[in-house]
Parts: C-alpha cells; sequence; structure tokens
C-alpha cells in the first residue's frame, strides 16, 4: 500500500510539473532562509559559551555617579577592584583584568603594531579556556614582559620554529619581551579578541608610571571574576556597596563621585549588554532574525497549503473511489501528508545545495563566518532534514484534511462544493503573506533610510580629505610633522589624543557652575593643540580657540562644548567662559565654547566635552589634503615616514572613511534584512503565481466566451487580476500599523534618527502591487492572447 501511495504521489507530481516546482522551490527556498537564519542566531547565541566555568564568570561593571545626578555607565572598573574582590569574598575563586593597547612587536626585521595586543593578568587562563598549545598557563603571563601569541600571529614572527623563550622587542620604546606561552586562535564567537596577551605586571616597564592597583578612580580596566561552584552572584552583589565604601568611600565622598558595581554573566555580556567590551551584538537583531525566519517558513508553508487546497476539485475523485472501495479518511490522510513529506524532502535536497552555495555569501553578508560550510558540521545537515519533515508533516496536515472530508456520493455524482470558508481561508493567507512582505519591505526602507541620514547628517566638523596617523608615541614623531609641511598637496596638520569617532577618555573635573560653586563631575576629555580647531573648522560659539600666543594655553586653558556648558546651568555658552576649572591636576579657566559637534557617532547623544592643550598625550597627527593628485601626495607622505619613522610600519586611514566604518554593524543589519525582504517577496509571489495559474486554468472557458463577446486583453488581464489585486492592499492595510510600530520601537535606539513618513509606507505598498501585478499578469496576459476557440472546442 505504501508502494502504491508513493508511486501515486510521484505520478501526481510529474503530471502537475508546475505547481510542484512552484511547491518545491517556495519549500526550498523558505527553508534555507530559515536555516541560515537558524545558523546565525545559533552563533549570536554561542559566544563564550565555549568556557567550562561560562556559568560561574561574571564581568564586573561600575556605575558612576556625580552630584549633578549624572550616571556614567562604564564596561571597565579601576584597577584595585579585581584585587580586592578575590581577597575580600571566599566565594570570588578567580579575578582577571584586561587592558586593551596597540603595540609595536618586532623580531629582527618582520614588525607590525599589533592592534589586538591585552595586557592580563596571570589568572586569565584560569578563568577563560584559551588553549596553550605550548608553555605553562599558571605561569605564562606571570612575569614581566612575558608575551604569549597566538598560533597565527606566532607564525607570522617565528615561521615554524618553537617561539617559546625567545625575545622579541615590544613598544617604541624596544623593550626586551620573552614568549612564554602560544595559545590557539581566539575563536571569533568570543567577545575577548587578542592576538596576544602581555602580563599585567609589565605595566611599569610599558607605561613608565607606577602600578595602577591603589588608584580606585582610574577607571581602564575590563574585570572578570570566577565564582566558586554554589555560589550566588546576587548575594555577592549586594555586599558590593559595603565593600567601595570600605575601601573607597573617603576617597569617593571627598571628589563626589561614587562608583556602584554590578554584575554581568559573561554568556549575557555579548548581546545584552550596552556597555562598552571588546566585541559587541545586540539581542534586538537577534529577536528581529528570528521572526523573520519564522515567517518566511510560514510562508513558504502557506503557499504549499494554498495551492494544494486549490487543487483539491482535481483530485475529488481519486478521492472518491477511494473511500468507495474501502480507504479509510486516516489513510487518506496519510497519503496526502506522504504526498506533503515527500515535497518537503525534494526541498531538502534543493536546500543543501542552496546552503551549500550561500553560506559563504552570507558569511560575507554577515561580517563574520558563522560556518564554514553546511557540511562542516554533520548535525547541521541532520537538523534541516527534520526541519524538512516537520514543514512537510505541518504543511500538509489541513490540505490532508480538506481533501479526505469529501463525500464519495457527491464527489462521484461530478457535485462538489469547496466551500466559502475554505475559499476565505486562502485568500486570508494571501493577505497574512503578503502583510508580512510589505512589512519587510517598510522596514527595509526605514532602515535604508537611517543609515544616508546618519551618514548624510552635519557632524560638525570638516572630515573631508582628512588623512590620519596613529603615532603610537614615535619619538620621532615631532619631527615627521614638521616634515609634513614641504610636502605638496599637504594644507595642513595637527596633532590630538584623539580623532573624531576615534574613541575619548573620561576625567574627572571640577568646573565652576552658574552658582560659582565648583560643580564635581566626570567629563569627556580631549587633548589637541593649538591647531586643531581651525583645521576640523569646529565653530566658536563664545571666546576663543587655544593659541601659541597665550603662554597660559599651554598649562591654564580649556575649551568646553555647548553640552558642557548646559550641564552647568548656564543661559548661553559667553557666561561660562572665564570660569575656574580643576582637571587631573591642571587648574586654569575656559577660554572658550565650541558649537556641539559628533566626537562620537550618531548611535550616542553629544556628551559634555572638555579640551585642553597636552602635548604629552599626543599621537595622532591629522592631516588635511589637497583633492589634487592625492596617490602621489600619500606617497610622499609614506617616503618621509619610512625615512624619519623607520621602525613602525606606514598605517593610516581617511577619516571620513574611518568614522562611517561606526556604522559597519548597522551596514551589515540593512544588508541582511534587505536580502530576507527579497526572499520573502519572492515566496509570497511563487504562491500567488502558482494561485494564478490556477486560477487561470479554472477560468478558461469563460475567458474564452468572453474574448467571443469582444472583450479586449487589457479587460481580461484586470478581470483575472483584480481579486488578487485587492488582497494586496487588504494586506498593506493590515501592514501599515505592524510596520509602523515595530520600526519606530527600533528607531528608539538611536540617539538621533529619522521620523518614519508617509511616503516609506507609500513606496513599499506601490511596490507590492507592482510586484503583485507583474506576477499575476504573466498568466492573465497568457490567457488573455490565446485562442478562444482551443478553449471552448470542447463545448
Amino acid at each position: 500500500m505504501i508502494k502504491n501511495y508513493i508511486r501515486t504521489a510521484w505520478r501526481g507530481l510529474v503530471r502537475n510539473k508546475a505547481f510542484s516546482l512552484i511547491n518545491v522551490l517556495g519549500l526550498s527556498v523558505g527553508m534555507t532562509a530559515c536555516f541560515i537564519i537558524y545558523m546565525y542566531i545559533g552563533f549570536e547565541r554561542s559566544y563564550d559559551t565555549f568556557h567550562t566555568g561560562a556559568d560561574r564568570i561574571y564581568k564586573v561593571v561600575a556605575d558612576v555617579k556625580t552630584p549633578t545626578e549624572t550616571i556614567t555607565t562604564q564596561g571597565v572598573t579601576s584597577a584595585p577592584v579585581a584585587i580586592n574582590l578575590k581577597q575580600d569574598f571566599p566565594e570570588v575563586e578567580k579575578a582577571v583584568r584586561f587592558a586593551g593597547d596597540g603595540f609595536l612587536l618586532r623580531k629582527g626585521d618582520v614588525f607590525f603594531q599589533e592592534k589586538k595586543s591585552v595586557l592580563a593578568d596571570s589568572t586569565l587562563f584560569d578563568v577563560f579556556d584559551f588553549p596553550l598549545v605550548s608553555g605553562n598557563k599558571k605561569t605564562a603571563l606571570k612575569e614581566p614582559m612575558s608575551i604569549v601569541l597566538s598560533q597565527t600571529t606566532a607564525k607570522k614572527y617565528f615561521g615554524n620554529t618553537n617561539p617559546l623563550g625567545q625575545q622579541v622587542l615590544l613598544t617604541g620604546a624596544a623593550i626586551n619581551a620573552t614568549i612564554t606561552g602560544v595559545m590557539k586562535d581566539i575563536p571569533e564567537n568570543s567577545q575577548i579578541q587578542a592576538d596576544l596577551f602581555v602580563s599585567m605586571s609589565s605595566y611599569r616597564q610599558i607605561y613608565g608610571i607606577p602600578t595602577a592597583d591603589s588608584e580606585w578612580t582610574n577607571h581602564a580596566f575590563y574585570t572578570y571574576i570566577l565564582l566558586k561552584p554554589g555560589a550566588d552572584a546576587k548575594k555577592l552583589a549586594s555586599k558590593f556597596p559595603a565593600f567601595m565604601e570600605y575601601h573607597h568611600g573617603r576617597q569617593a565622598r571627598e571628589l563626589q563621585m561614587q562608583d556602584y558595581l554590578s554584575l554581568e554573566p559573561l554568556r549575557d555580556v555579548y548581546l545584552r549588554s550596552k556597555r562598552d567590551g571588546f566585541v559587541s551584538g545586540s539581542i534586538n537583531n537577534v529577536y528581529i532574525f528570528s521572526v523573520i525566519a519564522v515567517f518566511i517558513l510560514l510562508i513558504a508553508c502557506v503557499n504549499f497549503i494554498n495551492l494544494t487546497t486549490a487543487r483539491s476539485a482535481e483530485r475529488a475523485k481519486e478521492v472518491g473511489v477511494r473511500k468507495v472501495i474501502g480507504a479509510a479518511r486516516f489513510q487518506l490522510a496519510g497519503q496526502f501528508i506522504g504526498e506533503s513529506v515527500m515535497i518537503a524532502l525534494m526541498a531538502f535536497a534543493v536546500s543543501v545545495f542552496l546552503l551549500f552555495m550561500l553560506i559563504p555569501v552570507f558569511n560575507q553578508l554577515a561580517g563574520k563566518i558563522i560556518a564554514p560550510g553546511i557540511f562542516h558540521n554533520p548535525l547541521h545537515v541532520l537538523e534541516l532534514f527534520v526541519l524538512s519533515l516537520v514543514v512537510g508533516v505541518i504543511a500538509g496536515i489541513y490540505p490532508s484534511f480538506v481533501l479526505s472530508s469529501f463525500k464519495p456520493v457527491n464527489v462521484l455524482r461530478g457535485y462538489l462544493v469547496t466551500g466559502t470558508q475554505r475559499l476565505l481561508l486562502r485568500k486570508g493567507l494571501v493577505v497574512f503573506q503578503f502583510a508580512i512582505s510589505i512589512v519587510l519591505m517598510v522596514g527595509t526602507i526605514v532602515v535604508a533610510a537611517q543609515l544616508k541620514y546618519m551618514r548624510s547628517q552635519d557632524l560638525g566638523f570638516n572630515k573631508a580629505h582628512t588623512l590620519f596617523i596613529n603615532t603610537n608615541f614615535d619619538k620621532n614623531k615631532n619631527l615627521f610633522k614638521q616634515s609634513l609641511s614641504g610636502i605638496p598637496g599637504v594644507l595642513s596638520s595637527c596633532y590630538s589624543a584623539f580623532i573624531p569617532g576615534g574613541g575619548n577618555t573620561s576625567a574627572y573635573s571640577e568646573l565652576e557652575n552658574k552658582n560659582g560653586e565648583m560643580q564635581k563631575t566626570n567629563m569627556d576629555l580631549y587633548f589637541v593643540d593649538f591647531d586643531y580647531i581651525h583645521q576640523y573648522q569646529l565653530e566658536l560659539v563664545a571666546g576663543r580657540g587655544f593659541s601659541p600666543a597665550f603662554k597660559t594655553d599651554s598649562m591654564q586653558a580649556m575649551v568646553i562644548n555647548e553640552t558642557a556648558v548646559r550641564s552647568l546651568g548656564y543661559t548661553t555658552p559667553k557666561d561660562a567662559v572665564g570660569k575656574k576649572y580643576s582637571q587631573w591636576g591642571s587648574k586654569g579657566k575656559i577660554i572658550g565654547v565650541v558649537k556641539d559637534f559628533h566626537f562620537q557617532s550618531l548611535l550616542q547623544p553629544v556628551k559634555p566635552l572638555t579640551m585642553r592643550y597636552d602635548p604629552g598625550t599626543f599621537t595622532m597627527i591629522s592631516i588635511k589634503l589637497s583633492s589634487k593628485n592625492l596617490p602621489e601626495t600619500i606617497n610622499n607622505i609614506e617616503q618621509h615616514w619610512r625615512q624619519i619613522v623607520p621602525n613602525r610600519p606606514f598605517e593610516y586611514a581617511f577619516l571620513d572613511t574611518f568614522f562611517d566604518e561606526q556604522y559597519h554593524a548597522e551596514d551589515r543589519f540593512s544588508n541582511l534584512f534587505f536580502n530576507f525582504a527579497i526572499l520573502a517577496i519572492f515566496i509570497s509571489c511563487l504562491g500567488l503565481l502558482g494561485l494564478s495559474l490556477y486560477s487561470t486554468l479554472q477560468r478558461t472557458k469563460e475567458v474564452g466566451v468572453r474574448k467571443v463577446l469582444g472583450a479586449r486583453a487589457t479587460n481580461i488581464v484586470m478581470l483575472l487580476s483584480s481579486g488578487f489585486l485587492k488582497l494586496v492592499l487588504i494586506a498593506f492595510l493590515i501592514a501599515l500599523p505592524v510596520a509602523w510600530l515595530g520600526m519606530n520601537k527600533w528607531l528608539d535606539g538611536f540617539a538621533y534618527h529619522i521620523h518614519i513618513t508617509w511616503w516609506m509606507f507609500a513606496v513599499a505598498g506601490l511596490t507590492a502591487v507592482l510586484v503583485a501585478f507583474f506576477t499575476i499578469s504573466i498568466q492573465a496576459l497568457k490567457a488573455a492572447l490565446a485562442n478562444p476557440v482551443r478553449s471552448l472546442r470542447s463545448e
């Protein structure tokens, strides 16, 4: 019997090639898209799960509160936090600190500026599972100037020789350091990313200053703790206020700046934390793509249900005959579900091929390798197979119920009523499909408009044709800057500690407010030279900028932005000029106010900013170039660099490109959203094509009669299309509020964003109508142009 069912099912599929192809193609594309999203979500959720103690590892974070009620959320803490947590609380098994930096590493003639180089405590390998292939994890980072390299980094400097125990030169000061270990390359699904670790005990030698182990106000360290088995993280966190009061309470009250510590589970840090870190993701994106995956799969299943139930009349007599000869309803239902599963398994084979081709493309779109390929993990193929079976059964349940419910007496007499309810269901499913597609189209338009807005927004500074180089405090940096003035095409250059979009430091500050009090607060700080404000064309709204004509500007002057003015309570920027400040040992007066500019991305609001002159902090050279002969100018700059700074690689970037890189995550989200929206529309159109094909076949004789009576091709096309287009319009009306609510929620995550306007919905709706009309009109036009004699011949 089963063999007969399979044979019958196969004959039915072959007999109706067009419907079978649409079903298989729709299901395979739907399952492929759904499974790719499933793999992506699985990868995003897998961050840091490979550590054996992941459920006991927590990141210690701090909120800093000042008298102005400003709370600064930070992903970092002061250095003593980790040390004292381990000493004071028995439930803390281990603690480790990280401090990111970019060290110059040299071995003979081979040298690179290692951007992913991190200072770490010797307990690193006790807390995190970064396996060593050589070296002792207990002692690898214990002694000063000890380095652990990744396998890739080790090969870059030492080739195939064993690097253990060999010497390298570290930093521009060329300090000897010893390779004490080689670790496996850190997996991509780790929030902590490093190509090499340097022992934290090297702090004094590297920076030339004492260790920060007793500096409670220097928030510059990522702190993680490993709790003992059974320890309660919530109870531990409840003890932090008393802990901070004991160690830092008196100093905190004097400074009027209190730290509030809390814990973030390691597994939540990557997706859920709103604080800074090595790398971060977005739980909202995971939710959004999860919903998209379900919707795409539902659309594919809806196609199958619609096409199968629409063709129910063709199989009515088959059902009637089978029932007459004794087939039970459950047997018929089983047969039709089996046919559905057969189609799903055919779709499975196509999906495997599509995944084989598309996973590398998706990796590029996602900006990370979620999987090398579908066959890299055999479990993925098994999971896709199970998904196919489930989809086949679920998609086949309702059609099997409909087909097996026909009464043999009626169908064998040629009397079959498909029922208004089933017709309404098919229409409802079409509306559901296109409502989802329109929501995704609106989402794509809004995301693209938001990204365009962020890139076209006036940032308050000029970033055009500006090249920057990180000198990393090289001893010849001043000589190099002086040499730039003699290069044709170089318009100007300036020094600073930071560039817009390139980070900043936060400084404990006391500034005179409108009440004449020294207001204590934590403010962002830029160190700039005399030319910085002029070169970046920052607008001065009060006072003046830094100038070598005033000797006090080099030690006792500060420029602030408009947001800082407002935080101090002044009505106008002019009121802040001449007021006193005290910051990091420097005391003086505010000499000017610059108009707010976006020194961070538009994801964040403009914060209070202070600017001071301090040559000892300068590391970034910003070079303003002429737009003419750019390649030649850059080549000349490189030649000067290699002559004056021969021990460092020449690495540069353009500021506009660098600033835009802050939106890479949003770019990837936009690209993924767009591609999945296209897939959803494609699958919906497949279903619409199938239904229009069936509807046209059912009305062939009607079309023939109308043509004989004088109907034109346009009349026929509109007749066959109007019903479906009404459904698309209904879907548009349903999609409007859903898309508006969803995208407004997404936009709330941006400090500066667009407002959703009517044209975004109009474009999405018009696109949906045009695509649907084009899809339907393919069959409608074919029927309208057919010879009516052929369709009426049997009458």
